[in-house]
């Protein structure tokens, strides 16, 4: 199986004959440069890159990695995700086009759809509310509240009415957050920039969502700025964000609830300054890797019969959206049976 690699220092990288090379460099306080180890990559073993430090680049490089199907995903000194590499659309289908237009266009068939992204959503947040109920964490009266918001989303009749109540079921399942972890708060949801350590871990963990949803719809012949239940707009692929409303619960939330109860996280992997709260570059790395952690965990399948990772997940729901908008098999998104 193909690797991810994330670059937390910056660096040159480069095509070195058929493999990669990425020197670190480290810059001191006098502007001055000194140059680490390189290290060398086969670029058989790589399936995208997440870059976090500066990265020097050519353009010899990027027709490189597109000739290899390698994504970079770049994220600012923030934690913001502000954009993507993308090989070139290898996939690429009329047919799906048409279909996933003519679907977007039909306001019947669009709300449908995005009911359907909510609903899986809210079922996974209260799989994960159950979970901690079990465990001597008293959920119930969140649970009734969420399964009660749930209840109505068929009733909505547009998609902007929908995303009012999918707004109230998030935030009801937050307001389980403070119950769910043991030595931090969750407080209220802030973004730009987060207030906190657990809004924090919230931000820089979904956008590491979307961009996995983003490079499994590569992989298949959806199209990335056709969406349903976020609006399409300019300079962002929208369909990622409607596949990671049905993941965030499964994948980031419960990545979150481990790092932070297990204490892998602490307040000590945190920078607060300037009324914001990242991850420092500790704090980054552990949570990573717990995320990479998840994402290798496998399942037992219940249609395909055998084991699935998380990662691959994400890729068999773009095939089952993919396969409705083709009108062969109707959309089931994926919903936690454990």
């Amino acid at each position: 199986m193909k690797k991810t690699y994330y670059l937390f220092n910056p660096g040159q990288l480069e095509r070195k004959d058929n493999t990669l090379k990425f020197t670190p460099v480290v810059e001191d306080g006098n502007g001055e440069e000194s140059v680490g180890a390189p290290r060398y990559l086969p670029v058989e073993d790589i399936n995208e890159f997440y870059v976090f430090g500066s990265l020097r680049a050519n353009s010899s490089l990027f027709n490189f990695l597109g000739q290899k199907d390698i994504a970079v995903h770049f994220f600012d000194y923030y934690e913001n995700y502000t954009g993507s590499f993308m090989p070139k659309d290898s996939l690429l289908s009329g047919r799906m086009l048409l279909a996933q237009t003519s679907a977007f266009q039909n306001k019947k068939k669009r709300l449908l759809i995005a009911q359907k992204f909510i609903e899986s959503a809210a079922y996974n947040m209260i799989k994960n509310l159950q979970y901690y109920n079990r465990r001597g964490k008293d959920m119930e009266d969140i649970i009734d509240i969420i399964k009660g918001y749930a209840a109505k989303l068929r009733e909505t009749v547009s998609v902007d009415e929908l995303m009012g109540t999918e707004g109230m079921i998030r935030q009801t399942y937050y307001d389980a957050f403070n119950l769910i972890l043991n030595d931090f708060e969750m407080g209220n949801r802030t973004k730009q920039p987060p207030q906190n350590e657990v809004n924090a871990l919230i931000s820089f963990g979904n956008m590491m969502c979307y961009t996995l949803c983003l490079r499994a719809i590569h992989q298949t012949q959806l199209n990335p700025t056709i969406s349903f239940l976020h609006t399409p707009g300019e300079r962002r692929y929208s369909l990622a964000l409607d596949i990671a409303e049905v993941f965030k619960p499964v994948i980031i939330d419960r990545v979150i609830f481990k790092v932070l109860n297990k204490r892998e996280i602490q307040e000590k992997h945190f920078d607060k300054k300037l009324n914001k709260c990242l991850l420092n570059h500790s704090g980054k790395k552990i949570f990573v890797k717990a995320i990479e952690d998840k994402l290798l965990e496998t399942i037992k399948h219940r249609t395909l019969n055998r084991n699935v990772s998380y990662r691959h997940l994400i890729k068999l729901e773009c095939y089952k959206l993919a396969k409705h908008l083709l009108e062969i098999e109707e959309y089931k998104p994926f919903k936690m049976y454990w």
